[in-house]
């Protein structure tokens, strides 16, 4: 085996049994990374110097593709289930010795790197890749060793191996088709294939983190969120496509990150070291700080198409998937808290696209009307984000973040409302989706709007207005909002058919309560009371 490194690792590939490889690349820089990348034909250099790339098939998740290893440890600790879904340890370790026979004579990357930007909670991790680009995803999006000492020492506690190119056989596998993510938190291994999808890596550290982090009362949490200038921090929760990351990365306010984050005793640390934003028809003029990242060395931008001549990227054109992604790191931003930690939120704000266009822009929690729309995660999966999604569709996805949630949705709910109720936090429910209609009838509330309402909310202006009480949802909603007009408030005032708005909600109502009976028997009467009022 041929060593290619800057810095290698002194704690080798002995434990994985790896051998016979033709080169092994350790902790290559961007620049160095680059180089492979166009080497390879893995990717375009594009104008002003991100690199494009194409993932093929797999445009976004395949959350069917994912298993969680059955064995006696995870038998007692998964919320086993239509998210979770097992696979037996001798499946498992079939597709592992094929994997490793695979590798001989092929060529790897290695990145060592942690999750987790609080000292205390940090998990050091390691992650092999077959595609150089997927190395500088993972450089991008993980936080770096910048200390040579210190990575050369790195010893991994999970290790991630990513194997596009090496597809299962479902016949014999057990898996859904030939791509597949199989976590095994005995071994601490996780292996992945068939699927170019670079968010399947961090997806599955982000796994990790909701495994181990609540035995250690942190809350792992789908959410952005950034820091005021007095201080303040807030958490945006939502799934992608609802706004974290464009909402998050505000002018006046620090981004601390635009994902995963822990919520500690000391406060709200990001999880990652990058962004991994959605980049289709993003426009300088509405979000400046995130165009600027498309134009800079370092990023990665996934299916974007770019002029052939020029080679100028498009960000309008969704000729490959509508979930065009740009991976950088979290510097590339101007506006950052560089540490990744911030103080405990004085504000949490769960983002919804609400595909009725029944839920108010706005509207204001208590706590266990917090906890109720966090166990039932009502969204929209917007189109791209996952194969197949074509049109947004209603869906509700607990703790805004079931696929990557191994434990039952109470242990994250009971954390929340504990923190919550300690820390006295103002919760708020945003509605980024439609107004005056359903999808297809209706328009997408404006993202002016939306931040309008988003700051008066976090600077504390909306506690100077009156409110009213939804009469279907029981939310409270403002009155009037300075610099919004105060009929789009109350949802049903921008229908023009009020009897179709009445049976739009009531519907939506419906099917709150019908999914939100899973998790009647985890929570105390006042969550159970805290959902529509019809």
């Amino acid at each position: 085996m041929n060593s290619h490194h800057e810095i290698p690792g002194e704690f080798g590939l002995d434990y994985l049994k790896i051998e016979n490889l033709n080169n092994a690349y350790w902790n290559l820089t961007t620049p160095a990374l680059y180089e492979q990348v166009i080497r390879r034909r893995e990717g375009l250099l594009a104008h002003l110097g991100p690199m494009v790339v194409r993932t093929g098939a797999y445009t976004g998740r395949s959350p069917k593709d994912k298993f969680i290893v059955r064995e006696p440890h995870s038998e007692k600790t998964v919320w086993w289930g239509e998210v979770n879904r097992p696979i037996d340890e001798e499946k498992f370790d079939l597709i592992w010795l094929r994997m490793l026979a695979y590798l001989q004579g092929n060529d790897i990357f290695i990145q060592d790197c942690y999750a987790g930007a609080d000292p205390d909670f940090r998990l050091p991790i390691r992650v092999i890749t077959e595609y150089a680009w997927h190395s500088l995803f993972v450089r991008n999006m993980f936080i770096r060793i910048t200390d040579r000492d210190e990575l050369r020492n790195h010893i991994p506690e999970y290790t991630i191996i990513d194997l596009p190119k090496f597809h299962a056989m479902p016949e014999m596998d057990g898996t859904n088709s030939e791509a597949f993510i199989l976590v095994n938190f005995a071994r601490k291994l996780i292996l992945i294939g068939g699927t170019s999808y670079a968010g399947e890596i961090k997806k599955s550290a982000f796994t990790l983190m909701n495994y181990l982090l609540p035995e250690q009362n942190v809350l792992p949490m789908h959410c952005s969120a950034n820091v005021g200038k007095k201080g303040d921090t807030a958490v945006f929760f939502g799934l992608s496509g609802t706004g974290k990351t464009t909402l998050s990365a505000d002018p006046e306010r620090a981004l601390i990150g635009d994902d995963e984050h822990g919520w500690s005793e000391q406060g709200v640390f990001n999880f990652e070291g990058g962004c991994y934003a959605k980049v289709i028809r993003l426009s300088e003029e509405a979000e400046p700080a995130i165009y600027a990242t498309t134009r800079k060395f370092g990023t990665v931008l996934e299916n974007v198409a770019i002029e052939s001549y020029t080679r100028r990227p498009d960000l309008n054109d969704d000729t490959f998937t509508e979930n065009t992604r740009a991976s950088y790191p979290i510097t590339h931003l101007d506006n950052i808290i560089p540490q990744g930690m911030g103080d405990n939120p004085q504000n949490i704000i769960f983002l919804t696209a609400d595909a009725f266009g029944v839920l108010p822009p706005i509207s204001r929690l208590t706590k266990e009307q917090a906890m109720y729309q966090f166990l039932l995660g009502y969204t929209a999966k917007v189109a791209g984000t996952e194969r197949g999604i074509t049109e947004p569709q209603a869906t509700f996805s607990t703790c805004f973040g079931a696929p990557f949630m191994p434990k039952h949705p109470s242990v994250y709910a009971k954390l929340l409302g504990e923190k919550i109720e300690k820390h006295g936090v103002n919760c708020w429910l945003v509605n980024t989706g439609w107004t005056g209609g359903p999808y297809g009838v209706g328009q997408r509330i404006s993202i002016k709007n939306t931040r309008t309402l988003l700051n008066s909310a976090l600077e504390g202006k909306l506690d100077k207005v009156e409110f009213e009480t939804d009469p279907v949802f029981g939310l409270s909603v403002p009155k009037s909002c300075a610099g919004v007009p105060s009929e789009i408030l109350m949802p049903r005032n921008t229908w023009q058919d009020k009897e179709a708005y009445d049976q739009k909600a009531k519907e939506l109502a419906a099917r709150f309560k019908e999914h939100f009976r899973e998790y009647e028997e985890y929570v105390d009467d006042a969550v159970r009371q805290a959902g529509p009022l019809v």
